[in-house]
């Protein structure tokens, strides 16, 4: 599966999350792939950040974060620099984006 999830950097710490971001440890990356998650890629626009995540299941890869000490040493790490995360409508939240059109889809489909 793909989701797109949009973050928000806070106010002057573009430079940080760039730097901290331009790899994430090892062991996150061996998390990410021993749960599924295939392919994550962030494209910035100011301050908004646009994820692509490719995954198996992302709420199973969701629950198995929740107690994995790779990921909260990340999210101690890159946190402080991200503002929120929105949901399709704005609003506060860490939830996939809304698809509205994908070509692949329109092609094979």
């Amino acid at each position: 599966m793909r989701i797109a999830l949009h973050s928000e950097i806070r106010d002057g710490a573009i430079d940080d999350y760039r730097s901290h971001h331009a790899r994430i440890p090892d062991a996150l990356a061996a998390t990410f792939a021993r749960i599924g998650i295939r392919d994550w890629t962030i494209w910035r626009s100011g301050h908004r950040l646009f994820h692509l995540v490719e995954c198996e299941d992302w709420d199973a890869a969701l629950a198995a974060l929740a107690d994995d000490p790779a990921d909260h040493a990340w999210q101690a790490e890159i946190g402080p620099f991200v503002e929120l995360f929105r949901d399709a409508d704005g609003a506060e939240g860490f939830v996939p984006l809304e698809e509205v059109w994908d070509l692949r889809g329109q092609v094979d489909g």
